[in-house]
Protein backbone atom coordinates (compact mmCIF):
# COMPACT_ATOMS: atom_id res chain seq x y z
CA UNK A 1 0.00 0.00 0.00
CA UNK A 2 1.57 3.48 -0.78
CA UNK A 3 2.23 5.97 1.66
CA UNK A 4 0.33 8.93 1.48
CA UNK A 5 2.34 11.29 3.26
CA UNK A 6 5.46 10.57 0.37
CA UNK A 7 6.35 13.76 -0.89
CA UNK A 8 6.06 14.45 -4.59
CA UNK A 9 9.15 14.73 -7.97
CA UNK A 10 8.08 16.68 -10.49
CA UNK A 11 10.32 15.59 -14.03
CA UNK A 12 10.07 18.68 -16.37
CA UNK A 13 12.17 18.84 -19.53
CA UNK A 14 13.47 22.18 -21.88
CA UNK A 15 13.59 21.13 -25.17
CA UNK A 16 15.56 23.46 -27.34
CA UNK A 17 14.70 24.39 -31.40
CA UNK A 18 16.70 22.06 -32.48
CA UNK A 19 15.16 19.19 -30.10
CA UNK A 20 17.94 18.84 -27.76
CA UNK A 21 17.01 18.15 -24.26
CA UNK A 22 18.13 19.09 -20.82
CA UNK A 23 16.23 16.94 -17.66
CA UNK A 24 15.37 18.16 -14.47
CA UNK A 25 13.65 17.73 -11.24
CA UNK A 26 11.84 19.22 -7.91
CA UNK A 27 10.47 17.47 -5.23
CA UNK A 28 7.64 18.83 -3.22
CA UNK A 29 6.72 18.18 -0.07
CA UNK A 30 2.67 17.19 0.10
CA UNK A 31 1.58 17.31 3.93
CA UNK A 32 -2.20 17.28 2.28
CA UNK A 33 -1.44 13.99 0.74
CA UNK A 34 -2.95 14.90 -2.34
CA UNK A 35 -3.16 12.20 -5.23
CA UNK A 36 -1.05 11.71 -7.99
CA UNK A 37 -4.16 12.08 -10.34
CA UNK A 38 -5.64 15.28 -8.92
CA UNK A 39 -1.95 16.72 -8.90
CA UNK A 40 -1.10 16.19 -12.28
CA UNK A 41 -4.98 16.57 -13.67
CA UNK A 42 -4.66 20.60 -11.75
CA UNK A 43 -0.98 20.92 -13.46
CA UNK A 44 -2.17 20.01 -16.71
CA UNK A 45 -5.46 22.36 -16.30
CA UNK A 46 -3.08 25.08 -16.06
CA UNK A 47 -0.33 24.19 -18.36
CA UNK A 48 -0.03 25.48 -22.12
CA UNK A 49 -1.61 22.49 -23.87
CA UNK A 50 -1.64 19.96 -20.74
CA UNK A 51 1.88 20.59 -20.60
CA UNK A 52 4.41 23.64 -20.94
CA UNK A 53 4.62 25.93 -18.37
CA UNK A 54 6.90 29.18 -17.86
CA UNK A 55 9.25 27.31 -15.01
CA UNK A 56 10.96 31.24 -13.88
CA UNK A 57 7.41 32.56 -13.53
CA UNK A 58 6.49 29.35 -10.69
CA UNK A 59 9.98 29.42 -9.18
CA UNK A 60 11.56 25.99 -10.69
CA UNK A 61 15.53 26.10 -11.42
CA UNK A 62 15.88 26.80 -15.19
CA UNK A 63 16.96 24.66 -17.55
CA UNK A 64 17.96 26.36 -20.59
CA UNK A 65 21.00 25.38 -22.31
CA UNK A 66 24.54 27.99 -21.94
CA UNK A 67 24.21 28.45 -25.59
CA UNK A 68 20.67 29.60 -27.14
CA UNK A 69 19.30 30.41 -30.49
CA UNK A 70 17.28 33.06 -31.43
CA UNK A 71 14.36 30.45 -32.12
CA UNK A 72 14.45 29.23 -29.10
CA UNK A 73 11.95 29.76 -25.94
CA UNK A 74 10.84 30.25 -22.71
CA UNK A 75 8.49 27.29 -22.03
CA UNK A 76 9.58 24.52 -20.12
CA UNK A 77 7.72 20.68 -20.71
CA UNK A 78 5.66 18.76 -17.82
CA UNK A 79 6.82 15.24 -17.98
CA UNK A 80 6.02 13.46 -15.07
CA UNK A 81 5.12 12.90 -10.67
CA UNK A 82 5.69 10.03 -8.76
CA UNK A 83 6.21 9.71 -5.32
CA UNK A 84 9.69 9.61 -3.54
CA UNK A 85 11.04 9.70 0.05
CA UNK A 86 14.03 12.81 -1.26
CA UNK A 87 13.58 16.07 0.67
CA UNK A 88 11.44 18.86 -0.96
CA UNK A 89 12.13 21.81 -2.52
CA UNK A 90 8.80 22.93 -1.77
CA UNK A 91 5.58 22.59 -0.27
CA UNK A 92 2.80 21.67 -2.18
CA UNK A 93 -0.93 22.64 -1.68
CA UNK A 94 -3.99 23.02 -3.26
CA UNK A 95 -4.85 26.34 -2.19
CA UNK A 96 -0.94 27.54 -2.50
CA UNK A 97 1.65 26.15 -4.99
CA UNK A 98 -0.85 24.53 -6.91
CA UNK A 99 -2.32 28.35 -7.98
CA UNK A 100 0.84 29.78 -8.92
CA UNK A 101 0.70 27.60 -11.68
CA UNK A 102 -2.06 29.43 -13.96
Amino acid sequence: MMNLNTNILFNYLYRDYSNYKKYGNVVFSNPNSISLLDIENTLRGYFIDGEYFDAAKVGLPLLFFEVSNIDDHELHEFESIQTTKDEPYLQLSKSSSLNSYK
